[in-house]
């Protein structure tokens, strides 16, 4: 028997344009991904919400929308809100 289920947290790259999260961790290995999110002021409590997937990863965090590549995306992870 199936058993619904609903996701609370993942990594920023599996959410869909429209989807809002919030920050719960910045995991890579490598530095300079960490400090490029560092740079754009990414950190664990902000609100993002993500505006487009496809061709590029538009987010956007408070009044700012930037472009981001899947590999900092994909080291950001979320608390998936229901909007």
């Amino acid at each position: 028997m199936f058993t619904p289920f609903s996701v609370m947290g993942c990594s920023l790259e599996l959410l869909k344009s429209g989807e809002l999260g919030i920050v719960t961790a910045c995991q890579s290995q490598d530095e300079t991904i960490r400090k490029k999110i560092i740079s754009m002021g990414i950190k664990t409590g902000n609100t993002i919400t993500v505006e487009q997937q496809f061709p590029t990863f538009v987010i956007k965090c408070g009044s700012l929308s930037m472009t981001i590549d899947r590999e900092i995306a994909r080291a950001i992870y979320v608390r998936v809100i229901d909007g």
